[in-house]
């Protein structure tokens, strides 16, 4: 199963943006985490399907209704943590 690192940018904090990846990252059965970065983006890594991870980064390039999001990197791997769920790093 592979594995996705993903940083995106844009006004992505303080606007419900991890706990809408959150949720859309739940909805399609996928695990990891997502957490705020200091430099004002968002990184997260996510593992599953490879359809449900292009369904989930596609959700991230729109985003919640308040946030803009200027992009979305994505980095793709072939080594799985193993997560269990998907959760939000502080």
């Amino acid at each position: 199963m592979p594995r996705v690192h993903v940083i995106v940018r844009g006004q992505v904090q303080g606007v419900g943006y991890r706990w809408f990846a959150v949720r859309r990252a739940r909805h399609h059965a996928l695990t990891g985490w997502i957490r705020n970065r200091a430099d004002g983006s968002v990184e997260a890594e996510v593992e599953g399907p490879p359809a449900a991870l292009e369904a989930l980064l596609a959700d991230l390039r729109s985003g919640p209704p308040h946030a803009t999001v200027s992009g979305v990197e994505a980095e793709w791997r072939d080594e799985v943590h193993g997560h269990t769920e998907f959760v939000i790093r502080e």
